[in-house]
Formats: structure tokens, C-alpha cells, sequence
């Protein structure tokens, strides 16, 4: 019953993240309209890497070669996401990469499958598909050709993955505040290199309100909460059921972005973000229904 519970706490506290990282979307999408996203990204894992310093500058000490090689493995992937991204959006539609980005979704069991030769629930890799259909239909039933763009946004995907599952590996073996000051030091280190070989500037080209309200919420809340929590709780869930929660990110933009900039849903993407819910729910509680039918 104990593991129970701390799985489904677990599981709520990953929702919590996606909601949040879903919520902070706007935010970052303006203020990208004025900053390189490398040059964004930099101030924003820096300031996050020293409020985690901050808070615990004591602990720092105690980061030995394993934990900082651990740390900076995460970070790669989760830099290299990043980038990818970027890169795809040059290319792509903004749909199509978000929708190939959240095929991560299901991309994540097979990982789980290959790397570590685990299995995976049938009902996480159910959940994982129809939360996938979920996001075709999110994306406004984007029609996919697979160019350069749909292919750097297919990398990104499978780094998201990789991050989110060895994230589950590290978090069992490392202590987790260090794991996490870690990987926003690499990802810092990582952005400073992006934005020295793309030409960036360091500094963003506006100190405004627009700038540092994004940079504050976004180190705060979309960074350091959002991924120490994804750190502590992948000890008490899986990658697929993580992967699967994370999956309603784009819902949780939807919403804001209908009741806060004015956006349209229409009943197609109405269908997919219901599809996305459904399979969350699969993932999460179709063994134990199963279980119960089964027993009566």
C-alpha cells in the first residue's frame, strides 16, 4: 500500500511539472520573439544553477567524478533536445515539430527496451500510443513530410527520451540535489557553446520586464522546481509514465492559451487533449483496474 501511494504521489507530482512547464509556454514564446533561444536558455539554467547553489552550497562538497559525469550526461541530452528543437523549427512548422517532439512518448519504452533489456507495462505502452494520437490530433492534424526539419525534430525526440530514462537510472544511484545542480551546469555550459558558435549574443538585446519576468519564472519554477521534482519522483514511477504525464504539456498550453491569449481549439484538437487524458489515465491505472476485473 506504502508503494502505492508513493507511486501515485509520484505521478501526481510529474503532472504538476507538466502543468507548469504547460503554463510557462507563452512566456517563453515571447520572450524568444526578442532573444535567441540559446542566449535565453543560458541565463536561464545559469540563474538556476545558482539558486541551487545557493540553497545548498554546503552539499556541493560532496559531488564526486561519478555523480558530475551522471550530471553532465543528463544535461547533454537535455541540451541536445533542446537544440534540436531549435534547429527543427527553422524548418518545420511549429506544429509538426511539436507534435514529433512529443512522440517521445513513445519512443521512451522502446529505449527502456534496448538500453536496459526491461520490460515495459502493457498499459504504459497503451497509454504511451493513445496519448501520441492524442498529440496528431492536438497538433491540428498537422500533415508530416519527413524533411530536414520533421528529421532534427525526430533527434530531439529521442533525446528527451534518453534524458527522461536515464534520469530513473541516475536518480536511484546519486543523491538528487546534485544530480540536478549538475545538469544545469552542463546545460549552461553546453548554451554558452551553442551561442558562441551560432554567432549569439550573450546578453539578450532588451533587459525588460518582458525579459526578466520570463527568466525569473522560467529558472524558478519551469527549471528548478520542474526538474528537481522529475528527479526525485522518477525513484517512485517509471520512464513510460513519466513520458506519458509529460504528455499533457501541450494540453495544459491549450487551456492557458485559450483563456489567456485569445487562441481557438477546435474540436479535433479538443478530441486529441482528451486522448492525451485517456492515456495518462491507461498508463497510470489500467493494471489496477485489470487487477480488479480479473479478481472479480
Amino acid at each position: 500500500m506504502t508503494n502505492r501511494f508513493k507511486r501515485i504521489g509520484a505521478d501526481l507530482s510529474l503532472m504538476a511539472v507538466a502543468i507548469v512547464w504547460g503554463s510557462t509556454f507563452l512566456i517563453v514564446q515571447d520572450v524568444t520573439k526578442q532573444t535567441p533561444v540559446y542566449t535565453f536558455l543560458f541565463w536561464r539554467f545559469l540563474l538556476a544553477a545558482l539558486l541551487m547553489a545557493l540553497f545548498g552550497i554546503k552539499r556541493l562538497r560532496l559531488i564526486d567524478e561519478k555523480t558530475l559525469l551522471a550530471g553532465f550526461v543528463l544535461g547533454a541530452f537535455l541540451f541536445l533536445g533542446y537544440a534540436f528543437q531549435t534547429f527543427a523549427l527553422a524548418y518545420a512548422y511549429s506544429s509538426t515539430v511539436g507534435f514529433i517532439t512529443g512522440l517521445n512518448v513513445v519512443i521512451t519504452p522502446f529505449v527502456v527496451l534496448m538500453i536496459f533489456k526491461k520490460g515495459v507495462s502493457l498499459y504504459s505502452c497503451a497509454g504511451a500510443f493513445i496519448a501520441a494520437l492524442g498529440l496528431y490530433f492536438l497538433s491540428a492534424n498537422t500533415e508530416i513530410n519527413m524533411g530536414k526539419g520533421e528529421f532534427y525534430a525526430l533527434i530531439c525526440a529521442v533525446m528527451f527520451s534518453f534524458q527522461i530514462v536515464f534520469t530513473e537510472v541516475y536518480t536511484k544511484k546519486y543523491d538528487t540535489y546534485l544530480l540536478v545542480f549538475v545538469q544545469f551546469s552542463a546545460v549552461t555550459l553546453f548554451c554558452l557553446f551553442g551561442i558562441f558558435t551560432l554567432g549569439n549574443p550573450l546578453f539578450p538585446p532588451k533587459f525588460d520586464y518582458t525579459f526578466i519576468k520570463a527568466l525569473l519564472i522560467t529558472s524558478v519554477f519551469a527549471t528548478v522546481f520542474a526538474f528537481f521534482v522529475q528527479t526525485a519522483m522518477q525513484k517512485f514511477t517509471s520512464s513510460t509514465k513519466t513520458a506519458v504525464i509529460f504528455a499533457c504539456e501541450p494540453v495544459v498550453a491549450g487551456v492557458v492559451g485559450y483563456f489567456f491569449a485569445n487562441e481557438l481549439l477546435t474540436f479535433i484538437q479538443l478530441v486529441g487533449a482528451f486522448l492525451i487524458i485517456a492515456g495518462m489515465l491507461m498508463s497510470e491505472i489500467g493494471d489496477y483496474l485489470f487487477k480488479k476485473f480479473a479478481s472479480n
